[in-house]
């Protein structure tokens, strides 16, 4: 009893939420040993979920993504989301979710991405963002003015240039000169001694310049250090390389400054008592030369737990967000099975593998063609040659021994009719002839020869279509495997998801083509190697019998004296 409720429960697990969506995405937010781990929960994050070839269906889902339905690990509760990106024909796309509660200490944080009902409409857009976020720039703008995405009205006088594939979509670039500028908002401040923080991605160039600045509250890069100033406080911490990109963060609060560098903690100092409100226009990029993504200002104090699952969660860390896509009724308990890989392999395959499978499966179409006639072929000649050889050896007479017919698929029987019609041109054998000279003997040996020539055409002919498929087939699937792989990495640059459960399903997906490959060529190579091996021994058969045919001859019907002898071994 109790191994069918284990049974059971798996399949209750992944039910399906609604059967006119026909595929989900699930998104495991592994905050456990194995993941990225957490001390205490985080609640009212946003988490952007990259989709890609490998974990979604793009061609299964609406051209603009607007059947796009996002739910809990409960598989019941509808989440907000937002789509910063959904581009069908890269097949690549990215939403932020706003997750309730994230647990530690779990890999059941679950969450579950629906699309695929063509019926469905768009959901209405809502802002997604931290919670106690008061702006977030996402630069993810058609026009390129950047916007706040957190709801405010707060919008920068005038566009930016973008980096289409940046961090998480576009990103911002700045070259140095340029300063984007955002009015001051009541919305956007902090009173004197109240919480603030800040967190932001920067992929700088060189390492040093403003990344953002609001009245007396400075953020910038200094020799490669992150530095805060505020007032009289100046706080430096962490290191910063050149051309990587960062997580960071500085919050004040609790009568502290701390900065935070890739989710840890860089440097805290004790606030100054007459410490100035942040209140003002806020400025990004001066004198500062390279991308910013994802800058968020919040009127609470963010903890250490916030930051450290800010950058997993916003930075696809492999050990912290994993997905995988499902198909209708599919149950994740019956993944791991045979089926279930198979499926999955054929569901990620790129265009340029299904040309090479379908190359590959025609060479093996023709290779096999090819064995099975050529086997049937050669069984049938050595069948005949054997019954000929038998009665040409026990007749008295060697033209005598009877019609080619008398022995289907022979190949000696067809080259003794084509020596017996050169003697009879030249009446040997008949009442009155005279005897064979060695000059007739030559003749009729070189027209067996060349009849030998042609019979050994027919039985070699296609064999090439087997050494094609053979060196052939391991290449083009290996071209398929490659040409798989580059396109793989090249979309998982493009979303900027570097787990291993992106990369996985495409690159298994292209060694597919390497299979079909090796498919193709293994049994042709055991076929091309049988046969060669048969055709080699009926080929010896048949200049064996041109040699007893001819010496035959010789002795019945040629010239006595050693001339005739020597006519028959001159022709060979």
């Amino acid at each position: 009893m109790a191994a069918l409720v284990l049974a059971v429960l798996p399949l209750t697990a992944s039910a399906w939420w609604d059967a006119a969506f026909k595929q989900r995405t699930v998104v495991t937010l592994n905050t456990g040993p194995q993941g990225v781990t957490l001390t205490e929960p985080v609640s009212g994050v946003a988490v952007p979920v990259r989709l890609h070839s490998g974990n979604f269906d793009f061609v299964g889902a609406k051209p603009d993504g607007s059947d796009l339905r996002v739910l809990g690990g409960d598989d019941k509760t509808p989440l907000k989301f937002s789509v910063e990106r959904f581009d069908g024909a890269n097949e690549l796309a990215v939403l932020w979710v706003q997750v309730p509660t994230v647990a530690p200490g779990t890999d059941k944080n679950l969450l579950y991405v629906y699309a695929g009902n063509p019926q469905a409409a768009a959901e209405p857009i809502t802002p997604v963002v931290d919670a106690g976020t008061v702006l977030t720039l996402r630069f993810d703008e058609p026009d390129g003015v950047p916007r706040d995405a957190a709801g405010g009205t707060s919008q920068a006088a005038a566009a930016v240039p973008l980096e289409r594939n940046g961090l998480i979509g576009a990103s911002a670039r700045f070259d140095g000169n340029q300063v984007l500028s955002l009015p001051a908002s009541d919305r956007v401040q902090a009173a004197a001694g109240s919480p603030y923080s800040i967190g932001l991605w920067a992929k700088p160039v060189t390492p040093a310049g403003t990344l953002l600045s609001q009245g007396p509250l400075v953020l910038a890069l200094d020799a490669g250090k992150l530095v805060l100033r505020l007032g009289a406080l100046r706080l430096e911490g962490g290191s910063i390389p050149p051309g990587a990109w960062a997580h960071l963060g500085a919050t004040l609060g609790g009568g502290k400054a701390t900065l935070y560098v890739n989710g840890a903690q860089a440097a805290q100092a004790d606030l100054p008592a007459a410490a100035p409100a942040v209140a003002g226009a806020l400025q990004l990029g001066q004198r500062y030369n390279g991308l910013l993504d994802e800058v968020q200002l919040a009127t609470v104090q963010r903890s250490a737990e916030w930051m450290a699952f800010t950058r997993a969660a916003q930075g696809a860390d492999a050990k912290l967000v994993a997905t995988q896509a499902e198909a209708e009724g599919e149950a994740a308990a019956d993944e791991g099975g045979q089926g279930g890989y198979i499926g999955i392999l054929v569901k990620n395959l790129t265009v340029d593998a299904w040309v090479v499978i379908g190359i590959c499966g025609v060479m093996l179409v023709v290779a096999v063609w090819v064995m099975i006639a050529k086997t049937v072929l050669v069984l049938r000649t050595a069948r005949g040659n054997a019954q000929f050889l038998q009665a040409f050896r026990n007749a008295p007479d060697v033209l005598q021994v009877g019609a080619p017919q008398a022995f289907p698929g022979s190949s000696i029987a067809r080259l003794y009719a084509v020596g017996v019609q050169q003697l009879d041109h030249r009446r040997i054998g008949q009442q009155g002839a005279p005897p064979l000279s060695g000059l007739s003997l030559n003749a009729v040996v070189a027209s067996v020869n060349a009849d030998l020539v042609r019979e050994n055409q027919g039985l070699n002919s296609m064999m090439v279509l087997l050494t094609i498929a053979i060196s052939g087939g391991p290449f083009l699937g290996l071209l398929g495997t490659v040409v798989g792989v580059m396109i793989t990495f090249a979309a998982i640059a493009a979303a900027g998801d570097v787990n291993v459960n992106a990369i996985a399903p495409g690159i298994a997906a292209a060694l597919l083509a390497t299979v079909a490959g090796l498919a193709v060529a293994i049994p042709a190579l055991f076929g091309y190697n049988y046969l060669a091996s048969r055709i080699k021994n009926i080929s010896s058969d048949m200049q064996i019998f041109i040699d007893e045919f001819i010496s035959r001859v010789a002795e019945q019907y040629g010239e006595h004296g050693g001339s005739n002898q020597g006519g028959a071994s001159a022709g060979h």
